[in-house]
């Protein structure tokens, strides 16, 4: 496993390039975000998206969660009405996960089984967005919680201890909070919190 150290506000290019190969050769990474860590992967990396099932001990309708870089990203993978698009608008980016129905455009193991929806997140954090926006395309990811923790990773030298036969590359800037992201089901009408988490709800009038 790469451990790349990186600065939580200005994260070095070259090591975020050096990522994002490892990415797009089907490498599994655990990453920060502004919730807590993920793992992430290639959206179209199937070996990848099982390596991060069996890490998560997770079944068949587990949400997998398209991390995006802007709306612009979410259009293509997410079916997007104009009153879910003011709401996306106005809480991205932020420590939230949409939940939308998926377009054709997005894999069939990324969907939920029986729903056809995809979990869409727009971190506000400069280390996945410079990794991002190397890319040129959304990251498959689910949070960095291991079967019988009470809550996600979050230090860098406990993930490498744990993980290190099972990840890539670890992009470690230090400690970025324990809460995961507040949920949103905006396939349902009206939107439905699943659950609740560091952002605030109140945006949704609920």
């Amino acid at each position: 496993m790469q451990h790349f150290e990186l600065h939580p506000l200005n994260p070095q290019l070259r090591l975020i390039r050096q990522a994002a190969n490892i990415v797009r050769e089907g490498g599994l990474i655990a990453y920060p975000t502004d919730s807590c860590y993920a793992l992430g992967c290639h959206i179209g990396d199937k070996d990848a998206l099982e390596r991060i099932r069996r890490l998560r001990q997770a079944d068949r309708h587990h949400h997998f969660t398209l991390v995006c870089r802007d709306l612009t990203e979410i259009a293509r993978y997410a079916k997007v009405d104009t009153w879910q698009f003011r709401l996306l608008k106005a809480c991205t980016p932020g420590p939230y996960t949409f939940i939308l129905e998926a377009t054709r455009e997005t894999p069939r193991r990324l969907q939920h089984e029986k729903r056809r929806t995809i979990g869409i997140r727009v971190p506000d954090h400069p280390v996945p967005q410079m990794l991002l926006a190397e890319l040129g395309e959304p990251i498959m990811s689910s949070t960095l919680m291991l079967p019988g923790d009470e809550f996600p990773l979050n230090d860098g030298v406990e993930i490498a201890s744990r993980l290190a036969r099972d990840l890539d590359a670890l992009l470690d800037s230090g400690s970025c909070g324990l809460e995961p992201t507040t949920v949103v089901d905006l396939a349902a009408k009206p939107a439905v919190v699943v659950r609740q988490g560091r952002g605030s709800i109140e945006p949704f009038g609920l």
